[in-house]
């Protein structure tokens, strides 16, 4: 089955282009990485997907549901971990989880111990009663996971997830993935970590706003570099000329700025 399918999907802020015409298919089972640099598209891409956004022209369907006309059934469906972060660091951990159990519309019968779980999977257990703001980066990722797989999506949505990581955090945030890959679960992922993307099956990068080259990290080093050696930063510079690291200015503040504007947010 096809978990996301994008068909001209576009997005306009004004007279700036984040995403211009994308076609995509992501397969359900699949670890898929967008990848590019900061103001690519990528986040808009994103928000299109988890319906924070509405596409100017094109649509995509998410396991089967339309974006916009079935958004809500699309958000029933799906998990999402932000780049910025979500949680309420005032509340403890265990708060956290009962505010999302209820907004995700768990039975009341089962949150005590879909909690329970999550703070388990979370290794958590210990902090469960603790102020988020006295939590780790890394613990504040690993509850943000747990928050966003509590009431079991088909499908997980990653933005940036290990920004502001350090190594072992970063680490441990991957070995929770890296299991719900062998569960089955479909993972969408933008980044700009190289490592990152190197592990997905396959990779889309790209390059203002237009997907420029799609494949698994291997096809594309054989396609581009003409080897399997390398690494995706040398395929990106070979096709843009540009670095994976360059900044422009962020899908977020596009969106800002053009609300500032008088545009429309129509969701």
């Amino acid at each position: 089955m096809v978990a996301i399918r994008c068909a001209g999907l576009s997005r306009r802020f004004g007279s700036l282009v984040a995403v211009a015409g994308l076609d995509l298919e992501v397969e359900e089972g699949e670890f898929f990485a967008l990848l590019g640099p900061n103001g690519a598209g990528k986040t808009t891409t994103l928000y299109m997907l988890i319906t924070l956004l509405s596409p100017s022209e094109g649509e995509a369907y998410v396991l089967g549901r339309h974006v916009v006309r079935e958004a809500e059934a699309v958000r029933r469906s799906i998990g999402i971990v932000f780049q910025d972060p979500v949680l309420d660091e005032r509340l403890t951990a265990w708060e956290n989880l009962e505010v999302y159990a209820f907004l995700y519309g768990l039975p009341l019968k089962v949150i005590r111990g879909a909690i329970l779980e999550a703070l388990a999977w979370a290794s958590l257990e210990e902090a469960a009663h603790r102020p988020v703001r006295t939590f780790s980066g890394g613990m504040k990722r690993r509850l943000e996971l747990a928050r966003a797989l509590m009431h079991k999506p088909r499908l997980l949505f990653l933005d940036e997830p290990s920004l502001g990581l350090d190594p072992q955090g970063r680490r441990q945030l991957w070995e929770k993935v890296q299991a719900l890959r062998q569960e089955g679960l479909t993972v969408f992922l933008t980044t700009h970590y190289l490592l990152e993307a190197e592990a997905a099956d396959r990779v889309g990068i790209l390059d203002r706003g237009r997907l420029v080259a799609l494949g698994s990290p291997k096809e594309l080093k054989r396609r581009v570099l003409g080897q399997e050696e390398g690494s995706l930063e040398e395929v990106f510079l070979a096709l843009t000329g540009r670095g994976l690291r360059d900044e422009e200015v962020s899908p977020k503040e596009r969106f800002l700025s053009y609300r500032k504007r008088g545009g429309e947010h129509s969701r």
